[in-house]
C-alpha cells in the first residue's frame, strides 16, 4: 500500500467517506519494504492505491516546491491541481531499480493522471520489469453517464488516451471497471457501453451491478432508478461482450512465447502449472523436466518464484495454455526479447 484515501469524488463512490483524502506514504518508507521483500525473494509486488498515479510524498521540505503535473488531454478534476510532492513516476522509477528480477505492477490509477509527458507510460514502456499493463477504469461507456457519475471525462477522451496507451506501449494488456445499470443509463447508454467493451478489447475486466451507497454524492442527489432486473440483464450482456472481446485479445497470443512467473499448481491438476504472464493472464502448463536457459545447468522442474517461457498453443477469455520451453530469468528473457 502506497497512499490511502481519494479525492476524486465520483458520484458513487463510498470511499473518500470511509477513507478520507489521499495522503501518500514517504517514499522512503515505501522503498525500504520493497528492498525488504526483494531480500525474502518475492518475484512481484504491487503497489497499491485507490488512485495511485497521483501519488504525492510532501515528507521532505525539498519536495514541496514541484509543480503540479498537467491531466491527461480532455480530463479535468473536481479539485484545484496540487503543486509540491515527489510523484508516481518517480516512486516507480526508484521501485523498478532496486531488484531487476522483480515485476512491478500497480492499480488503481485514475485515466486522468496520465498527461501526455507522462514518464509513467515511458518507464512502462523501457523497464523489463514494469509489467506492461495497465488498469484503466471507465465505468461507463456513455458521456452523458460520465457526467452523472463525475468521472471527469467524455467518452472521446477515454478512447483517445487508450489509444496513446497502446502507441506508447506496444503489446500492453488493458483492463477495466465498469458499473452496469448506474442512476438514469438508459438502453442506449448501456449499448455505447457495449460497444466501448468491444472497441477497446480489454484482457481483463471487473464489472458489477450499481448498488446505492449511503452518504455518496448519487444518494443524495441522483434517483437509483434502473430496475433491478435490468440491471441483472445489462450486467450479464457486458460480461458476455467483455469475455468474448477478451477470448479475441487472448488468441491472438496463441503461437507466442509468454514469460511466466510459476505461482504453484494449478487448481484442477497436480500435474499442471499455474502462473501469470507479464499482461496479469493466467497460464497453465504440464509440470515437466526443463532446460534452464540461464544457467545451461540440469535439467528440473520449475518451482513457484521461478520464471519459465511458455509456447501459447489455446486460449480461453480467462486463460492461456501452453507448453513449457525453459526456465529463464526476467533480465535474460528481456535481453533476448
Amino acid at each position: 500500500s502506497i497512499m490511502r484515501g481519494c479525492d476524486n469524488m465520483c458520484s458513487y463512490c463510498i470511499v473518500p467517506f470511509t477513507r478520507g483524502r489521499e495522503r501518500s506514504r514517504p517514499i522512503a518508507s515505501i522503498l525500504q519494504e520493497v528492498r525488504m521483500l526483494s531480500d525474502q525473494g518475492v518475484k512481484e509486488v504491487t503497489l497499491l492505491g485507490q488512485n495511485v498515479n497521483s501519488f504525492r510524498d510532501l515528507s521532505e521540505v525539498q519536495f514541496q516546491s514541484v509543480a503540479a503535473p498537467g491531466l491527461s488531454r480532455g480530463f479535468s478534476t473536481v479539485y484545484r491541481a496540487k503543486p509540491g510532492g515527489l510523484r508516481f513516476a518517480h516512486l516507480l522509477d526508484q521501485v523498478s531499480r532496486i531488484d531487476p528480477e522483480m515485476r512491478i505492477r500497480f492499480t488503481s490509477p485514475h485515466p486522468k493522471d496520465f498527461p501526455d509527458e507522462a514518464s509513467v507510460l515511458q518507464l512502462i514502456q523501457e523497464r523489463h520489469n514494469i509489467c506492461k499493463q495497465l488498469h484503466l477504469p471507465a465505468q461507463s461507456g456513455s458521456t452523458r453517464v460520465l457526467e452523472a457519475m463525475r468521472r471527469g471525462y467524455t467518452r472521446e477522451a477515454y478512447l483517445e488516451l487508450v489509444h496513446h496507451v497502446r502507441d506508447c506501449i506496444p503489446g500492453v494488456s488493458l483492463s477495466s471497471d465498469f458499473i452496469a445499470g448506474f442512476c438514469g443509463e438508459t438502453e442506449e447508454d448501456h449499448q455505447q457501453t457495449i460497444s466501448l467493451l468491444r472497441e477497446v478489447r480489454y484482457n481483463v475486466g471487473f464489472l458489477f451491478a450499481y448498488s446505492m451507497r449511503q452518504k455518496t454524492r448519487a444518494h443524495h442527489r441522483l434517483q437509483d432508478d434502473v430496475p433491478a432486473d435490468v440491471k441483472k440483464r445489462r450486467l450479464e450482456q457486458l460480461i458476455a461482450t467483455f469475455r468474448e472481446e477478451a477470448a479475441r485479445a487472448n488468441a491472438a497470443l496463441v503461437g507466442q512465447a509468454q514469460l511466466v512467473l510459476v505461482e504453484g499448481p494449478s487448481k484442477r491438476s497436480a500435474s499442471e502449472l499455474c502462473g501469470r504472464n507479464d499482461g496479469n493472464i493466467k497460464v497453465i502448463f504440464p509440470d515437466a523436466e526443463l532446460e534452464d536457459a540461464a544457467e545451461c545447468g540440469a535439467p528440473g522442474r520449475a518451482q513457484p518464484g521461478d520464471y519459465v517461457m511458455v509456447k501459447v498453443t489455446s486460449a480461453s477469455s480467462q486463460t492461456l495454455r501452453g507448453v513449457p520451453l525453459c526456465r529463464t530469468t526476467l533480465s535474460r528473457a528481456a535481453a533476448s526479447h
